[in-house]
């Protein structure tokens, strides 16, 4: 299986940073295909007004690496798992640019977009958090992004890793180990059990069997 791994720290050892490294470990410790990518490595810019912004085919003109990536990495992956700091209680903007310029490829003017609406379905879907502050809902925000885009696309939310940190060295120190789980969560992230019932949804009577 194939997993894009995003990371939008803006330090390639931040926390949230750190944390995504060792899921795409995980993953690959599993001996699934894990493509790591830092945001800021392939964005250069926000979304635009695609009215104003394609070229005469009809594809983005914004010159940056994220349409590649999007394409080749994104699209042929079966997992996608996005890493953030929480910034303002929300995803940070690169993250945020992430999902915004999805919109592109995914717009009727796109030439790709029925393709596109095709292969950005079914996913398995996973959040890796970073934070100061420990309290519990200080993960509500980003978690109900990710849960909606997954609901969205048809995916699965497979779960979160949280890690607490104030300097870019402390996630390592944090007591409950999340860098320890965020490799346990790459190596189950294809095999992990993640439910997300309708009133109508058929089940057993038992989760575990």
């Amino acid at each position: 299986m194939k997993a894009l791994v995003l990371s939008s720290s803006p330090r390639r050892d931040g926390n949230s940073a750190q944390l995504a490294q060792a899921v795409a470990e995980g993953l690959r410790e599993a001996g699934h295909d894990a493509d790591f990518v830092f945001a800021a490595d392939i964005l250069n810019g926000f979304l635009r007004d695609c009215r104003t912004c394609r070229n005469a085919l009809g594809e983005c003109t914004i010159d940056d690496r994220f349409e590649t990536t999007f394409l080749q990495s994104y699209l042929p992956a079966e997992g996608f798992v996005a890493a953030t700091p929480i910034y303002w209680y929300g995803v940070s903007a690169q993250l945020k640019a992430f999902f915004d310029r999805m919109f592109c490829n995914v717009a009727a003017s796109s030439p790709r977009s029925a393709r596109v609406v095709t292969q950005m379905q079914g996913k398995r879907v996973g959040l890796v958090l970073s934070s100061e502050e420990t309290f519990p809902t200080v993960t509500a925000g980003p978690v109900h992004q990710v849960q909606e885009f997954a609901r969205y696309t048809a995916s699965t939310f497979v779960g979160v890793v949280h890690g607490v940190g104030n300097a870019r060295a402390d996630v390592p120190k944090d007591p409950s180990r999340p860098l320890e789980r965020a490799r346990q969560f790459g190596r189950e992230f294809f095999e992990r059990h993640a439910t997300d019932y309708r009133i109508d949804t058929p089940r057993a009577g038992r989760v575990w069997g």
